[in-house]
């Protein structure tokens, strides 16, 4: 596994390897890699000749700086699972290379309709940085597929909207989401929970379960669903940001008429804050 950190090094390769003829595909991550990622990089295999990680923490996306500061970072560890994978490029750029007149100079691109719902309306800037960030990559990567985690949903839309709404040459495949055995999205941010909170976590997707349950047995009033779900977070130790019943495709307020839906919940436990969907369709 070849590991460069500068864009024209990166583009070097990209370039060689095109001119070959061989096909790239991509993963952005902010490393500490688990085995939702290592699927990501699985799934990016079967795609493409080629496989290009990136492990970028990017401050853009955090509006918490205490957040920013404690992100873990394990670059050692992340590059031998990825040669494990026989990954073929890694590729670790530094703030200056990503932003190098500084974030406050930076151009920033806004997918509009996403801060007002969801994620967005609890993480101010928070898309504004996903959707700057992974722009910029993609202009360095210059592959033909991207590969994301469903477990970031609104993310994993929001990308495929700029995606299409810029009419950039690559296509965005979602995977997804890898869980724990409990069943636990997997998350970096998993290890800030104690073992005890290990175990309560898994109720967050058991909530969810519950909820697109009763949608199936012909329950309709989402609102009212959703005040249910979200006070028994409250009573099983959680704090919810939100429990929502959204149209899969757009996330706009679903409706009782809505058959292709996606179940979202964010919620603190502890130190992490965690974050889950599952698909609920009603055809």
């Amino acid at each position: 596994m070849k590991i460069v950190s500068s864009i024209a090094d990166l583009r070097q390769q990209v370039k060689e390897w095109k001119q070959a003829g061989q096909t790239i595909a991509f993963v952005p991550t902010m490393g500490n890699l688990h085995q939702g990622h290592l699927s990501l990089v699985e799934k990016a295999r079967e795609l493409a000749d080629k496989v290009i990680v990136s492990i970028f923490v990017n401050p853009l996306q955090f509006n918490d700086k205490a957040d920013l500061t404690t992100y873990p970072r394990t670059l050692a560890n992340d590059s031998e699972l990825l040669r494990s994978l026989d990954c073929d490029l890694l590729f670790t750029p530094t703030e200056d290379t990503i932003y190098p007149l500084g974030m406050d100079n930076q151009t920033i691109v806004t997918v509009p309709n996403m801060d007002d719902k969801l994620c967005g309306r609890h993480r101010g800037g928070h898309f504004d940085g996903v959707a700057t960030v992974v722009l910029k990559l993609f202009n360095m990567a210059q592959a033909d597929v991207a590969v994301f985690g469903e477990k970031d949903y609104q993310q994993l839309l929001l990308i495929k909207t700029m995606v299409k709404e810029l009419d950039l040459p690559i296509d965005i495949i979602g995977v997804e989401t890898y869980r724990e055995s409990s069943g636990l999205a997997m998350s970096s941010r998993n290890q800030y929970l104690t073992e005890s909170q290990c175990n309560q976590a898994a109720s967050l997707h058991q909530t969810l379960l519950s909820l697109k349950q009763k949608i199936e047995q012909g329950e309709q009033n989402f609102l009212v669903l959703q005040q249910q779900a979200m006070t028994t977070l409250t009573e099983l130790g959680f704090t919810p940001d939100y429990v929502d019943i959204r149209c899969a495709n757009d996330l706009k307020q679903a409706n009782s008429g809505d058959k292709q839906l996606r179940l979202l919940a964010a919620a603190q436990l502890g130190r992490a804050r965690l974050i889950d969907n599952i698909a609920c369709n009603l055809d």
